[in-house]
């Protein structure tokens, strides 16, 4: 039977310096995949990708090889050895594995608690797996359900009540180390959803934006236009430093975009004035060395941590009610899921049964040298009997199983039995139930949503 595997490194599990090693650019994504189809037997694959965490939910036949070729990928992809990253990744098999993506799409696994770009990430990557042809029946069901219980979730509670998102974490932070930011310089390096947010976390500080473009330079001029800034060219990028206050940098560049000696000299230019940065980008944007300066202050994701834990310890009531939720949402998958095993294991094991029985039957003809034809129909006929009478307790017991133990219970019977005829991948299952009605039109987007997060 094919499985559902879920397996990946967040913030909770590795800093920034490993998460951007493993950063998967919407470009990669489809080689990628591709390549993970094409080294171990795997039918589905999602990957979801954002500052905070790569995870990827796949459907395989074998978990263990599958997951020991993912860790390989990944560990040469992060120039790491597979045993040192090994205590990173995280690993989550079916109902599981469906229960940590309901939590990460309802802002449960975030850090700022509740945060509503998790949803519309998780929709993009799901709609880009959609074009790429790498979705198929169960990830379908899985993320069309994760999604929905995202909107139900913050429908029914008030977790994203005053919604806070790193941005805003960040500007916060700029608040408490700077003070004032009335008719402060920010320079907003990056003009995707991330730097938006930003702009407008600072949209009621007095601060003024300077939106630096890396590549869509009408971009940086719309948006400097919606929050009463400014907009520079990336070769201008040195001079908006000069005269800068704080620098916030959020692009999806998988290189560095300030390094050390750039700053160096925009630093022996300001004649001693500090300078704030803070980098939300991963993998980051501003070289680690540049903390090292005199007058820099540098912050990266990890270090909004501690605002992070302030707003969790503020949302635990609405936490415990999403929660809830998830695990009502979580028990319609598990009843699914669990419908997808129980016929064709029942099937197999009656098949395994009567072989035996018919087994038993043809090794001992012989012994029966006076049997007429008559005879011989009895004892086909007593075997088949036996086997139903057997059966028949466990069939329907197997039948009325509607909890999330189902598939772990299926999976038990196969191992019992010695039952190596398979199923079959989930499409080839006559009868399967049908994804849930749950389009994607009625998941609402998000500020930005067709744009690139952090």
């Amino acid at each position: 039977m094919s499985e559902l595997l879920a397996l990946g490194i967040s913030h909770k599990t590795a800093p920034v310096e490993v998460r951007e090693r493993l950063a998967l650019p919407e470009s990669g994504r489809a080689e990628f995949a591709r390549e993970l189809r094409g080294s171990a037997d795997v039918h589905e694959v999602v990957a979801v990708s954002t500052c905070n965490r790569t995870e990827l939910y796949l459907v395989v036949d074998d978990p263990v090889e599958a997951e020991s070729a993912l860790l390989a990928m990944l560990a040469r992809q992060a120039g790491i050895r597979p045993t040192a990253l090994a205590s990173a990744i995280y690993s989550h098999r079916n109902c599981d594995a469906a229960r940590h993506l309901y939590r990460v799409v309802a802002g449960l696994d975030s850090m700022i608690l509740g945060e509503a770009e998790i949803q519309g990430q998780v929709k993009r990557a799901y709609e880009a797996a959609l074009e790429m042809e790498t979705v198929g029946p169960l990830t379908n069901r899985l993320f069309r359900a994760a999604l929905a219980t995202g909107k139900r979730v913050r429908t029914e509670t008030a977790i994203g009540e005053r919604q806070l998102s790193l941005p805003a974490v960040a500007v916060a932070l700029a608040r408490e180390r700077v003070g004032d930011l009335h008719g402060r310089e920010v320079v907003i390096v990056g003009t995707g959803e991330t730097s938006e947010l930003a702009a407008r976390a600072l949209a009621d500080s007095g601060a003024h934006a300077r939106f630096v473009a890396t590549r869509r330079r009408d971009r940086a001029l719309s948006l400097a236009r919606r929050y009463h800034g400014s907009s520079v060219s990336f070769d201008e990028l040195p001079e908006a430093l000069t005269t800068a206050d704080i620098v916030v940098a959020a692009t999806a560049s998988p290189h560095l975009l300030l390094e050390v000696r750039e700053l160096e000299t925009v630093m022996a230019a300001r004649d001693g004035r500090a300078l704030m940065l803070i980098d939300l980008a991963v993998p980051r944007d501003i070289d680690a060395a540049c903390a090292g300066l005199d007058g820099v202050a540098l912050y990266d994701i990890d270090d909004l941590q501690a605002a992070a834990d302030r707003n969790r310890r503020g949302r635990q009531a609405e936490a415990r009610r999403a929660e809830g939720i998830i695990e009502q949402e979580i028990q319609d998958f598990a009843n699914w899921l669990g419908s997808l095993e129980v016929l064709p294991t029942l099937s197999a094991l009656r098949a395994h049964a009567t072989g035996i029985a018919e087994q038993v039957v043809a090794e001992n003809a012989g012994k029966w040298e006076s049997a007429s034809a008559r005879d011989r129909e009895r004892v086909d006929a007593i075997a088949r009997a036996l086997v139903n009478r057997l059966l028949h307790e466990p069939t329907l017991r197997m039948k009325e199983m509607r909890d999330a133990r189902v598939h772990a219970r299926m999976a038990l019977v196969r191992e019992l039995f010695g039952l190596t005829a398979d199923a079959g991948h989930l499409d080839a299952i006559p009868g399967m139930p049908e994804p849930a009605d749950v389009g994607l039109a009625q998941v609402h987007p998000l500020p930005g949503e067709s744009r690139r997060s952090a």
